[in-house]
């Protein structure tokens, strides 16, 4: 406790003498220290201006490379020419018929995909048959979503050009588009081409048909409540 006494002791507190008009008094208390402040009075500065450096610098390689007149002022660059962008190539008709051929063998090599003449409307498109009334496509559309069962079967069967073949009746009409088969006997009275031109697939695998007559149709959609089951080749014996 000793040292409390010394830290508080009133004796511990010394007062120097002044000596002179401009020093101040000072009081020295025991384990601390006197800091004094250093005040700038700017005289290190004084002879700096504010000019901001010159970018590039005067003595730069970029400055170098670009002509100086007499006034001081710089000349911009000409770019001749070789310098400039060349505008891009016109395509040639060769190389967009060696386009058209690499996407066409791309489209053919696949065989998920649907044929290349279902990528355009055939020239002679088919005639359409006046329908009864009821019959129209919006009346399909609501017989699709009715819930009614227009497959036929209870599962997904797998299909023979055999099996296919039998189902050629206008009571039991069944056909192949793309590798799936469709009961279409409740799709003949909505036919816009009539029944007479959907019978003509019946029985058969009727895809090549198909794309000669509806190459804008979408027949998965069209079709997808009658999806019958998939053609498969014969069963070896």
């Amino acid at each position: 406790m000793s040292y409390l006494q010394n830290w508080f002791s009133p004796g511990s507190v010394t007062t120097p003498s002044s000596s002179g008009s401009n020093q101040e008094n000072k009081q020295t208390v025991p384990g601390s220290f006197v800091v004094e402040e250093e005040l700038d009075d700017g005289s290190e500065t004084a002879t700096e201006d504010d000019v901001p450096p010159a970018f590039p610098s005067l003595n730069s390689a970029q400055r170098a490379s670009v002509p100086v007149l007499a006034d001081d002022t710089t000349i911009p660059p000409v770019l001749s020419d070789s310098a400039l962008m060349p505008p891009p190539p016109v395509p040639s008709s060769t190389m967009a018929s060696f386009s058209g051929l690499q996407s066409s063998t791309r489209t053919a090599s696949s065989s998920l995909l649907a044929p290349l003449a279902t990528t355009q409307k055939p020239p002679k498109p088919s005639k359409k048959v006046a329908l009864a009334p009821g019959f129209g496509p919006l009346d399909w559309a609501k017989l699709k979503s009715s819930g009614q069962d227009l497959r036929g079967v209870d599962t997904l069967l797998r299909v023979p050009p055999s099996v296919l073949k039998s189902h050629n009746k206008k009571q039991d009409a069944w056909t192949a588009i793309n590798g799936k088969v469709y009961n279409i006997t409740p799709y003949l009275p909505y036919h816009p081409g009539g029944e007479k031109e959907l019978m003509r697939v019946a029985g058969r695998d009727g895809t090549k048909l198909f794309s000669l007559t509806h190459a804008w149709v979408n027949a998965d959609f069209m079709l997808d409540s009658c999806l019958v089951g998939f053609l498969v080749p014969e069963p070896s014996s």
